[in-house]
């Protein structure tokens, strides 16, 4: 049995050419509640196809990871309560036990790579936590490994953005501002850190990644980060104040760990209430048509160059 299964219509897209973009499956299963994740999950698809790309979600159902879930397992994932949580070190152990598993970033990256595509939608990554448990994501070493352009709307509010950004930066994946020169934070459009790499346009990106991938043979990936958008996006100092107050309720909880970021996300939403669903929505339908645009980019890009 294969242990990684590419749907046919995406499989025979890999063959001809055409742009793909993979979305990740713990925003359906974690990330939003019911009944918005299902919404959510189906919009993406919908806003990848509408700008010209083909959306292939990732998960694993009873044991198999699946490059391009069907409806019904999209809905799976999102109802059932026995879904394992899946960074890329999880997915042989949701494999050996024929589980059901959402994947995050490092894990979507690594499928999809794995599965010859290139781009990644996602919401934000994951980074260095804050304080000194030194409790590092493994999206950023898993970014590192893999040819893959990744758009996020930078990392999540409630890490340490300074040390996740000198980390990447230690793992030689470059970061790149999608018409912003400021890294974003996630609900928030700026933390206040300046990048030094900007982009006006996708088909930039995928200049710079295919000379990165394939004229300088590095094979690590690249963040584009992307703003959420300014309609739904919320003010960073009403972020940070929450963020603080559910860090504070989570120590004296005693939450640490892999449960820590979906807990923490919760108690931030719970606190700034539904704009915070809103927000997350724009930003993951955004980063998604952005994707797909970076996707049709390196195919034109792609074979240009070949002919």
């Amino acid at each position: 049995m294969e242990v990684i299964s590419v749907r046919d219509d995406i499989r025979a897209a890999l063959a001809g050419g055409h742009p793909i973009v993979a979305l990740e499956s713990s925003v359906i299963a974690h990330g939003l509640p019911a009944p918005v994740n299902l919404s959510v999950a189906h919009s993406l698809e919908q806003v990848v196809r509408e700008a010209g790309a083909i959306p292939a979600t990732i998960g694993v159902v009873e044991g198999r990871i699946r490059v391009g879930l069907e409806p019904d397992e999209i809905e799976r994932l999102g109802t059932s309560d026995d879904v394992l949580k899946c960074a890329a070190g999880d997915l042989g152990w949701a494999v050996a036990r024929g589980a059901d598993g959402a994947t995050t970033v490092s894990a979507t990256v690594f499928a999809a790579a794995s599965a010859g595509i290139d781009v990644v939608a996602t919401g934000g990554i994951g980074g260095v936590h804050r304080g000194d448990a030194g409790d590092v994501s493994a999206d950023l070493p898993t970014l590192a490994q893999y040819p893959v352009a990744v758009v996020a709307a930078g990392a999540k509010s409630i890490l340490d953005l300074p040390r996740t950004l000198e980390a990447l930066e230690t793992l030689s994946v470059p970061v790149v501002g999608l018409r912003t020169r400021q890294f974003p934070a996630f609900y928030a459009r700026s933390s206040g850190l300046a990048l030094d790499k900007y982009a006006e346009e996708p088909k930039d990106i995928a200049r710079f990644c295919l000379i990165r991938w394939h004229q300088l043979a590095q094979q690590g990936g690249v963040l584009v980060a992307c703003p959420c958008p300014e309609e739904q996006a919320l003010e960073p100092a009403e972020v940070e104040e929450a963020t603080t107050r559910a860090l504070r309720d989570a120590a004296a909880q005693g939450v640490s760990g892999k449960p820590l970021t979906p807990w923490l996300l919760a108690a931030v939403t719970e606190t700034l209430g539904p704009r915070t669903i809103a927000a997350n929505h724009a930003l993951l339908l955004n980063n998604a048509r952005v994707g797909a645009g970076v996707a049709s980019a390196l195919r034109q890009l792609s074979t240009a160059r070949d002919h």
